[in-house]
């Protein structure tokens, strides 16, 4: 005799007061601890705020098993991003014991500008992260060593985070092998190259706004007389003295390269530069096999009595990403039952009842998805709750989802390195060392800082405003709709020619 499990009732969404409830409290919690005790630990409030949320379901009538599912749900969606932090903190640890790091450091502090180091940092990082596709792959390679290399220039460790986090992030955003941005498209029912070129006319932009700042703050920050050369000779001797440099260590970077640019897959390329790293680090630097296991299992560690080079080199291993794993996997359950209980959806029916013209809606798209990064701490959910529930709408007054699509992108994955208790916050504060956790909270600064991130949603904003790159849905994305029978909210009034 075969049983079908009767699948589990759930109640209509809560009343917004009630969806808002435990987003309040869990936000007033936070604020209790990073504020008023200056504790820089967020596990605990989402903890309890996962907890609240799941009462609330409770109490409304939902079986506890149905939202443990939909914790563990949003966990699992997001488990190729916590492997690619496990092999990143790897990477770290051996790169550094190969001399990969090290070389990058030698050669960046003898052959770069320090005025221009800034503008060099972004762009670099964008490039690398064009081609890897990942964001988090470039911060926690590329990005640990330009963060050595403003140190060696006397540049405040929040400038030059801001600057990698504003290229990685821009790379992450246009790269077609980018999982975000293949979610964006995705969710909102639009070709992935027709996004990439529609986001163009606020990424760029932006990018040109934060590539004139980084080369006046250059200019204003450090000045070739101001420059301690005394300083930097130190660093470089003693990475000479410490380290074999030159083009062999460089050979995990440049694999890793290669085959992101051949477009094989991101964890299997970052861990073939793990092993040609580990491989590197025993027959040329002359560290044993354990040794290397340690590295990366622990983060690498020297004394060279160099204060810069010992703060800068002891750094890495899976468990220097223990922190933000733990992180990401409260603040995904944390908005798993967020979504499973209705309560982000019962937030934005409220927001899309009361918008009512295009200006509105894609800023309030925008806002959604920075919002949802707030509340659940993670661009997963911040890019495919929104995209789902606003795509009707736009699809009812008549525009083009790629509007959606590019609003999604901006105030999630754009807005994700800006929030640290978020996924992609808690990764480049680890990753890159800003001691945020320890009480540096003086780091945070690479927040406002990373200007290409928070200024092309502002530039979204304005378009929305003035009509200009906002594209109506042609005959054929209206014929597409029709084909895969997608949902079109009936607007009457409010459809297409109101834009006030």
């Amino acid at each position: 005799m075969t049983i079908t499990e009767t699948p589990p009732t759930r109640p209509g969404l809560p009343p917004l007061w009630l969806a808002l409830l435990p987003i309040v409290l869990t936000l007033g919690l936070l604020a209790l601890q990073l504020f008023y005790y200056g504790d820089f630990t967020p596990h605990i409030p989402l903890i309890l705020g996962l907890a609240i949320t799941g009462l609330l379901g409770v109490l409304r009538g939902q079986g506890w098993m149905d939202i443990r599912e939909g914790v563990f749900h949003v966990i699992h969606v997001s488990m190729p991003s916590l492997s690619v932090l496990i092999v990143v903190g790897m990477i770290i640890g051996v790169w550094i014991a190969s001399g990969t790091v090290p070389t990058l450091i030698y050669y960046g502090l003898t052959l770069l500008n320090p005025q221009i180091f800034l503008v060099a940092a972004m762009v670099l990082c964008a490039v690398v992260s064009l081609s890897l596709g990942t964001s988090w792959g470039t911060v926690g390679t590329v990005g640990v060593a330009l963060m050595g290399i403003g140190a060696g220039f006397g540049i405040p460790a929040y400038w030059t985070a801001g600057a990698v986090v504003s290229g990685a992030f821009f790379g992450d955003k246009i790269s077609p092998l980018s999982d975000t941005t293949n979610l964006a498209p995705a969710v909102t029912g639009v070709n992935i190259f027709d996004h990439i070129r529609n986001m163009l006319p606020t990424t760029v932009p932006a990018m040109l706004i934060a590539l004139v700042i980084y080369f006046v703050a250059g200019t204003w920050l450090i000045s070739p007389a101001e420059t301690s050369m005394a300083r930097i000779d130190a660093i470089t001797d003693t990475l000479a003295a410490q380290f074999t440099l030159g083009w062999v260590p460089m050979i995990p970077a440049l694999v890793v390269i290669v085959l992101a640019v051949t477009r094989r897959p991101p964890l299997p390329s970052l861990f073939a530069g793990v092993l040609l790293g580990g491989i590197i680090a025993i027959f040329l630097q002359g560290a044993g096999l354990h040794d290397v296991f340690t590295y990366a299992q622990s983060g690498y560690a020297i004394e060279t009595g160099v204060a810069d080079i010992d703060s800068l080199l002891n750094a890495g291993g899976i468990q220097s990403m223990m922190w933000t794993i733990s992180l990401m996997l409260i603040a995904l359950g944390f908005g798993g039952a967020l979504e499973r209980t209705g309560c982000l959806e019962a937030i934005i029916n409220a927001i899309i009842s009361r918008v009512k013209s295009f200006t509105a809606v894609q800023s309030s798209a925008i806002a959604t998805a920075f919002a949802t990064n707030v509340v659940a701490g993670d661009p997963y959910i911040s890019i495919a709750l929104p995209g789902r529930m606003y795509a009707p709408l736009y699809r009812g007054m008549g525009y083009s989802t790629l509007n959606l699509s590019r609003a999604v992108e901006e105030g999630g994955t754009l807005m994700s390195p800006l929030i640290p208790w978020n996924a992609g916050g808690a990764f480049v504060i680890t990753a890159l060392s800003l001691g945020v956790m320890d009480g540096n909270l003086t780091n945070l600064l690479y927040i406002p800082l990373a200007f290409a991130c928070w200024t092309a949603p502002l530039i979204g904003i304005l378009y929305a405003v003035t009509g200009w790159f906002s594209p109506q849905a042609s005959d054929a994305e209206r014929r597409e709709w029709d084909r895969q029978d997608e949902d079109v909210l009936d607007l009457g009034d409010h459809a297409l020619g109101e834009n006030a």
